[in-house]
């Protein structure tokens, strides 16, 4: 054992090389095994970059011998780190020629709404909860299992256009004003007799196909229930969603909109965290 002072920090290295029977060692803490090195810091053990089997020495102390030649994919390369902001992908070359796209900035992604069997592409807004860190939320880090809040609007747009109803929206009254006063505009003026029929021949034929439109709609919305929940958050304009991809190793930031027991879940523990 060999003591040493570092920027006034007590450095320990601890070697044994004694050969011993690995039935004793098995099972001890790593300091204390036969032929294994490592560096204490300030009463902490610091980790290699490595942790293969490979790299290691065997139960019994002795050197393994060396097997495998060394691979530039196989360097200890730095954690991507995914920031929330203008997109930014590096591509890496990895073992077999093949690549992986590190994703150092994201600000979007694909996110289905499981419930609806759809999926859209929107904006993600803020992390607000990460289950192993509070600095990734601090430091608005995508990691996959991170719960991030997206834009609503691309889900209200289907919402609308698939059910025939508005999702969660406080006013609809100007649109409403500004399509009576077309229709209005639209009565003053006098057309022509061949005019006039070739116009109420093209209403009626409108009409048929809205009446079948409706129909299909209200059929849809027969039986149809979303939580209050996500309503409410509808009315908001911002979602729930928990990262499913792992932005580091594909590139690409997408996931699922939270719903049931596991939104609830999320909403508890926002609310406690809030609380601290």
């Amino acid at each position: 054992m060999i003591t040493f002072i570092i920027c006034n920090q007590f450095i320990t290295i601890l070697e044994t090389n004694e050969w011993s029977n690995p039935l004793k060692t098995y099972g001890k803490k790593p300091e204390e095994r036969a032929g294994h090195t490592s560096v204490v810091v300030g009463h902490k053990m610091i980790m290699g970059i490595s942790r293969a089997k490979d790299k290691k020495r065997k139960l019994t102390g002795g050197k393994r011998k060396k097997w495998r030649s060394k691979r530039q994919a196989r360097i200890g390369r730095p954690p991507a780190n995914t920031k929330l902001g203008p997109k930014l992908i590096r591509p890496v070359r990895t073992h077999g020629g093949n690549t992986k796209y590190r994703a150092l900035r994201l600000d979007s992604g694909n996110w289905s709404w499981g419930s609806e069997a759809i999926s859209r592409k929107t904006r993600i807004l803020d992390v607000v909860y990460n289950a192993s860190n509070n600095e990734l939320v601090r430091t608005k880090t995508l990691v996959k299992g991170a719960i991030v809040i997206i834009d609503a609007t691309p889900f209200k747009q289907w919402y609308k256009q698939f059910y025939g109803e508005n999702i969660g929206d406080k006013k609809m009254k100007k649109k409403e004003k500004e399509n009576k006063e077309k229709e209005t505009e639209e009565k003053k003026e006098e057309p022509n007799q061949k005019q006039l029929r070739q116009k109420w021949k093209n209403k009626n034929e409108r009409k048929k196909k809205m009446k079948k439109y409706i129909q299909k709609k209200v059929k849809r919305r027969e039986g149809h229930v979303i939580s209050k929940q996500l309503i409410d958050q509808f009315k908001k304009g911002k979602l729930f969603a928990s990262i499913s991809s792992r932005p580091g190793q594909c590139g690409r930031c997408d996931g699922y909109i939270l719903e049931g027991a596991e939104l609830d879940f999320y909403v508890h523990k926002l609310k406690t965290k809030k609380k601290k």
